[in-house]
């Protein structure tokens, strides 16, 4: 396959499943497995994408005829590769858990067309080279995951969309400012002409405004401190498999975007951004590891911890040696299976234990003994025990504090992972381990009686079980693939090399004569 063809495909995969999606919702059935074939070929394309760029190559190409810098740019490295091949991952589990309870009013509800475009601007946030289609990207996720989230039309639920949506919309204005000062600047918004343009301003001070700018937009995007309360009140209101996928990728195109922008564009080390998001993780950590600790709904605990979790991965910034970064993109890679499989886990909690509400369910090691034992996998992976993946990625992380002589980041991580274990095992105690209430035991009945759905919800909730405990017992590949990613983030010209090959030998003009761009 050509490069043109790799780029393309896992935009256009989901792309068709949304058309076919919305031209098949009269025949709930034939959408039902027409989006789950779209979810197979997305997972098909992406790892085809990741093998073209395994060896280290970056590919790029232009769209609409025109050459880099004015083309629509699309590029995958690495880190990209990787997140695309993750999000084919998650979209191939979600969608035969999705089969299970409520798939009716879900479906009824547009979630199929919905659930693709999803997928579809989070696949285009990780392939874009252009900051501006980034944002186009941001606003895809943004309509797509709003509809998903007030699919029951509850009152609590449009609530929450109510601030999901108002919040999103105030940080995307922000970011669209940052995009139009930033073309003001330097006359290009694509992402490798910034990175060889944007060297040359001499206004340093207005460079990291800027990148101060980019940071709180892309901040609250992935729910750092102190922007990240629109997700524990909207998370906990959207069904099982909604809030799986939400908690797997959104969260992560932020932190991706935070990491290919301070990386790419202004560097690492700018200014005091190093500092400034050092402070940032701490307390996204601290902050939402004591939320989850004061919750009793699993839905509500498992909320909190995504934010705990972002504090880990924004430590590889701040510390910003390439061990801290591939420590950061392990971490993001891990999480996203761990968190997204914990939001399954929860629902068949619900439907096996009858509530998600951790005082009125119990008895589940004995009523639903295969789902405790696959809610241990990724409970103490997100606590960091060994042998799991989480142990990995936090050892990784923590390691390049020490080695950095962050201590302070180091301490301050091992301490949030002390607390995420005894959130997790709160859940455990009450769930799982106490006598079964009234409630649990006619529920367990239930589940007990409906093969189809149980089958359902424990093939993919094992499934990233196993993803879990592969990366834990065969971590060197992943370390290893991790700090290659790292190392051609932190290069920058090969990435610039690919994307500008084939373009024009003048730059382009920076706007208005601005003495401060160089020609």
């Amino acid at each position: 396959m050509n490069a043109h063809l790799l780029l393309t495909l896992p935009i256009a995969v989901p792309l068709l499943s949304v058309a076919l999606g919305a031209l098949l919702h009269p025949w709930p059935r034939a959408q039902r497995w027409a989006s789950l074939a779209g979810s197979v070929l997305l997972l098909a394309a992406s790892l085809a994408l990741l093998q073209a760029v395994y060896g280290g190559t970056v590919l790029a190409t232009q769209f609409g005829q025109w050459a880099a810098p004015f083309g629509i740019s699309f590029v995958a490295d690495l880190f990209s590769a990787a997140m695309v091949v993750i999000t084919g991952l998650m979209a191939v589990a979600i969608s035969v858990y999705a089969l299970a309870d409520g798939a009716r009013e879900r479906e009824r509800a547009w979630f199929h067309p919905l659930y693709h475009g999803l997928l579809l601007g989070v696949t285009g946030a990780f392939l874009t080279g252009d900051i501006f289609n980034l944002y186009v990207w941001f606003e895809v996720m943004l309509i797509a995951s709003f509809g998903l989230l007030v699919q029951g039309g509850t009152r609590a639920q449009l609530d929450a969309g109510v601030k999901y949506v108002v919040l999103n919309l105030l940080v995307t204005t922000l970011f669209l400012m940052g995009v139009g000062f930033l073309y003001g600047l330097t006359g290009t918004l694509n992402m490798a002409d910034l990175a060889r343009t944007l060297p040359t301003v001499g206004n340093t001070g207005l460079v990291t405004t800027l990148a101060v700018l980019f940071l709180l937009a892309f901040g609250a995007k992935a729910a750092v401190f102190p922007l990240f309360f629109w997700l524990p009140a909207a998370y906990h209101t959207a069904s099982a498999p909604v809030v799986a996928i939400f908690a797997a990728l959104l969260t992560k195109v932020g932190v991706y975007a935070i990491l290919r922008c301070f990386t790419l564009l202004f560097g690492a080390d700018i200014g005091f951004i190093g500092p400034i998001v050092g402070v940032l993780a701490v307390l996204t950590m601290v902050t939402g590891v004591l939320g989850a600790a004061s919750h009793y709904d699993i839905r509500r605990i498992l909320s909190f911890h995504i934010i705990s979790q972002i504090g880990y991965m924004l430590v590889g910034l701040a510390v910003a040696t390439p061990l801290a970064i591939a420590g950061a993109i392990l971490y993001v890679l891990h999480h996203i299976v761990v968190k997204a499989n914990l939001f399954l886990i929860a629902g068949a909690v619900r439907l096996a234990g009858g509530s998600y509400d951790l005082k009125r369910i119990g008895g589940l090691h004995r009523s639903a003994p295969v789902l405790a034992l696959l809610f241990a996998v990724p409970a103490l992976s997100l606590a960091g025990l060994p042998p799991l993946s989480g142990f990995w990625a936090k050892f990784v992380v923590i390691r390049s504090s020490l080695d950095a002589g962050h201590v302070a980041l180091a301490v301050a991580a091992l301490a949030v992972g002390a607390l995420t274990l005894y959130s997790m095992l709160k859940i455990w105690n009450e769930a799982f381990w106490k006598a079964a209430p009234p409630l649990s035991q006619e529920a367990a009945r239930q589940w007990r009686a409906n093969p189809a759905a149980r089958a359902a919800m424990l093939v993919p909730i094992g499934a990233l079980a196993a993803v879990t405990l592969t990366i834990g017992l065969w971590t060197q590949p992943f370390v290893d693939f991790s700090l290659r990613a790292a190392e051609q983030l932190l290069a920058r010209e090969p990435y610039v090399q690919a994307v500008l090959a084939t373009r024009p030998s003048a730059a382009p003009a920076a706007p208005f004569n601005d003495p401060g761009v160089a020609p």
